[in-house]
This record gives C-alpha cells, structure tokens and sequence, in this order.
C-alpha cells in the first residue's frame, strides 16, 4: 500500500489565500503602495539630514 497517496491533498506553497495581496493597488502590503525611486531617494537624503543634523 502506498501510504503517501492516502489522505487529504496538500495545497499549493508560497502563495497568498487572496489576491489583494497580489493586485496592483492591493491591500496595506500591496503593490500598489509602492514608491518611485525619486521619491525614495528624496526620503533617504531627508532621513540622512535628520540623522546628520541631530548628531551633531
């Protein structure tokens, strides 16, 4: 007997349950959150003058 065909199949791995979370403009973790790099890199240099500025 084969007792690794027996039982109940396992699902997929990896994956999301729901597709918010795939989706362009998803949920808080979607990808519609996503920034530019301009913006990126203007939030970096203003963290980067913040941390300058209170270090000295």
């Amino acid at each position: 007997m084969d007792y690794g065909k027996s039982g109940a199949p396992k699902g997929p791995k990896n994956q999301p349950r729901h597709n918010e979370h795939v989706e362009r403009g998803g949920g808080k973790s979607g990808a519609g959150n996503r920034s530019t790099k301009a913006e990126l890199l203007e939030r970096m240099k203003a963290a980067a003058a913040a941390k300058a500025k209170t270090e000295d």
